[in-house]
């Protein structure tokens, strides 16, 4: 979805720039002058929705990554889980290892 500021900010930035065009071609240098200000007000106002939209759209990217994150991990704790009850005594040795091996990693310390 297009943020409400770039539709606002490109319809400001061309009135500015048919102000600023008519001030030109009449000789009115304040309506000129105002022109590239209402020109320059809607470009500012376009970046800032663009800037929003960008963000926005990172944001469901990073949203969309953690889901997909999440849900990895609990398919994968799942099949620890089946895996431990197939065969109880390979995960109590396996479990009996990494004990071991952190009882001699703390043991060094």
């Amino acid at each position: 979805m297009v943020d409400t500021h770039r539709i606002t900010g490109a319809a400001k930035d061309l009135a500015g720039k048919a102000q600023g065009a008519i001030g030109d071609l009449v000789g009115s240098h304040d309506d000129s002058v105002k022109g590239r200000l209402h020109e320059a007000q809607g470009s500012a106002e376009n970046l800032y929705g663009q800037a929003k939209d960008a963000a926005r759209h990172v944001a469901d990217e990073v949203s969309d990554y953690a889901e997909d994150a999440y849900d990895h991990g609990k398919r994968q704790l799942h099949d620890v889980h089946e895996r431990s009850t197939e065969w109880p005594h390979a995960s109590l040795v396996v479990a009996g290892l990494v004990g071991f091996g952190l009882g001699l990693l703390v043991a060094k310390l």
